[in-house]
């Protein structure tokens, strides 16, 4: 699918555009996503800041995304497992970047090629404006070659 495309469509996914996340920018080989998510009367949470579930989603599924993009449908990729920290609260506009290098992809391709799964952790920091680290979320996914079917 083309960048741009997907970039749009997610853009329009509705639990993104009714949290106000944002897809800023989507490379043409997949290995990085910008999100940006603004500080909105309906992404609020009750002392004002951002709402935690909202700065998860911010992280959901994007490594995910790039990943099966990446390493083709040759490999099962799942999201297993994920853990927020909330760092400080977020009174503007908050970012998140996800970077996804052709070495790891071809890292992971390695070591699925063994026949288990793969179990790999990555750290997306959310931070607002000026840099500062508003949450820290930890992402582990699955990744498995797809096993051969035997001939009919």
């Amino acid at each position: 699918m083309n960048p741009r495309l997907f970039r749009l469509l997610l853009n329009l996914y509705p639990p993104y555009l009714f949290t106000g996340i944002r897809v800023d920018r989507v490379s043409a080989d997949y290995s990085e996503i910008d999100v940006s998510m603004t500080l909105r009367w309906y992404n609020r949470n009750a002392v004002g800041t951002q709402f935690g579930g909202s700065l998860y989603a911010m992280a959901d599924p994007f490594l995910m995304l790039m990943l099966m993009r990446q390493i083709g449908p040759d490999h099962i990729v799942w999201d297993k497992s994920a853990r927020i920290d909330f760092i400080a609260p977020g009174r503007g506009t908050v970012y998140a970047r996800f970077r996804m290098p052709p070495a790891e992809i071809e890292r992971l391709r390695r070591e699925a090629a063994r026949g288990q799964a793969v179990l790999p952790e990555y750290r997306v920091d959310i931070t607002d404006g000026d840099g500062k680290l508003v949450a820290r979320v930890l992402k582990t996914l699955y990744v498995r070659r797809k096993k051969e079917r035997a001939a009919a």
